[in-house]
């Protein structure tokens, strides 16, 4: 036990801020009315097929996204250390990350620090950077991790989801 604590002290912090856990849409009424009929038309389709465990999935998926819009996103913090990169009281070691990458792009609004892992089945790591300057960031991620210089945009599926205000 005592080894653990030493070690965890030993992490020193380069640079920590929060942000929200997840994007907050402000969705209209026009949003709600297509969300509406686009999830009946699955259902539809569902129950045509014969296809009922479908068509729970969908109704839980749809009750999941309601209940979240219902609720303001809470706070969680990020911290890159000299070790790794925790976001709440999750810990990321360097030595599971492949690459780290910066899109930014002031005009769109794109602020974000991105994540892949070595290994295969874990999803890429995406990290809004709020007011920190990205430059710093990348200087200090630099001794740790290689830079993919060649992502230059936000993933599809998280332009869709802001697309779809998802």
């Amino acid at each position: 036990m005592a080894e653990e604590s030493d070690s965890i002290e030993q992490i020193t912090e380069i640079i920590s801020w929060e942000i929200p856990e997840y994007d907050k849409h402000s969705r209209g009424k026009t949003w709600y009315v297509l969300f509406i009929l686009v999830t009946l038309a699955i259902l539809g389709y569902a129950v045509m097929t014969a296809n009922f465990l479908f068509a729970v999935i969908v109704i839980i998926g749809g009750f999941v996204l309601i209940m979240n819009d219902a609720r303001h996103p809470q706070s969680v913090p990020v911290s890159i250390t000299t070790e790794g990169i925790f976001v709440g009281r999750k810990f990321y070691d360097y030595d599971e990350i492949r690459d780290f990458s910066i899109v930014y792009k002031p005009a769109e609004g794109l602020k974000k620090l991105y994540f892949e892992f070595k290994s295969r089945t874990r999803h890429r790591l995406s990290i809004f950077l709020a007011d920190v300057n990205p430059i710093f960031v990348r200087d200090n991620l630099l001794p740790y991790l290689t830079e993919n210089i060649e992502r230059t945009d936000e993933s599809i599926s998280e332009a869709l989801a802001k697309a779809l205000k998802l």
